[in-house]
């Protein structure tokens, strides 16, 4: 049967119909999925603006303001750290997974660096909310270069500095809180997941008594940072306890607490409880690890 013309133009006509057609309604359908996603992300801001966890706008924008929101209520709740909107940390704060909760659990855990960063230096208003009960207590350290102060003054109510004596290398003493110290162990877990491998380097000294290998070099560092990265792409940690803090002499401070952690290699898998033990040194306004050790969890 031959075709005639006219039939063969109402074909194309009706074939570019059809493809205009189902381009719309794909348009529509992902607009549809974007505005759903960018409302689970509200409701999550929301809920922790509610709860003291975020300052910033309710924007339905997964920023690294946001990222680092949602950390901190991870540490706080016995969630796996992940800086995401995963399923049980939306769970938990009562909201609908995001959309991109699917594609982050089936995935290695990846966070970028501005959140940990931003988590590592601490948010002051967030701060000064959790202190405010119990800033009497928050151990106040001087930087080691520091002479002792000649009449001590009592700690502020918030992760602030306290006027050094005049003689003292630094212009500033560092007044640290549990809620400080949480957040800076956070950080922590949370660059040993960054796209970066081996961000984790930037909270070590320049030499560290690391793990059972004595005093080592930031270069050692890296290159087994690395490989435990390579050893275990898909890793997943959770802090799986109260922090223990010990202030040491010399400007230091011993942070020991429980971090639970899931290691996968394809068919390989690890799991289990270790104690971990940071001891920190304050340098000027941050925080370095000079020492670092492990021990299985009883």
């Amino acid at each position: 049967m031959r075709i005639s013309r006219v039939q063969l133009v109402v074909h194309i006509r009706l074939q570019n119909v059809m493809t205009r057609l189902l381009l719309l309604i794909a348009i529509v359908c992902c607009g549809i999925a974007s505005v759903h996603a960018d409302e689970n992300v509200r409701a999550a801001q929301t809920r922790l603006k509610e709860g003291g966890f975020y300052f910033g706008e309710i924007s339905g924008d997964y920023t690294s303001e946001t990222a680092a929101a949602v950390t901190r209520y991870q540490i706080r709740n016995g969630l796996q750290i992940s800086g995401r909107l995963d399923p049980a940390t939306a769970k938990s704060l009562g909201v609908a997974v995001a959309a991109s909760a699917a594609s982050a659990e089936s995935s290695p855990a990846e966070t970028g660096s501005d959140t940990w960063r931003r988590l590592r230096k601490g948010d002051p208003e967030f701060l000064e909310r959790q202190n405010t009960a119990s800033a009497a207590s928050a151990p106040s350290i001087a930087p080691r270069e520091a002479a002792p102060a000649t009449t001590p003054s009592p700690p502020p109510p918030a992760v602030t500095t306290a006027p050094a004596p005049p003689n003292s290398g630094y212009e500033s003493t560092l007044v640290l809180s549990p809620e400080r110290l949480r957040d800076y162990v956070g950080a922590f877990v949370l660059a040993g997941l960054d796209r970066q491998i081996g961000s984790e380097l930037e909270f070590f000294g320049d030499r560290v008594n690391y793990y059972d290998n004595g005093m080592v070099d930031r270069e050692k560092i890296r290159r087994d940072l690395v490989s435990y990265a390579q050893r275990w792409p898909d890793r997943r940690f959770w802090l799986a306890g109260e922090l223990k803090i010990d202030p040491q002499a010399d400007s230091r401070l011993r942070v020991t607490f429980p971090l639970r952690f899931d290691l996968r290699n394809g068919e390989k898998h690890s799991t289990g409880k270790v104690i971990k033990t940071l001891l920190l040194e304050v340098t000027a306004d941050d925080l370095e690890i000079v020492a670092v050790n492990e021990a299985k969890a009883r």
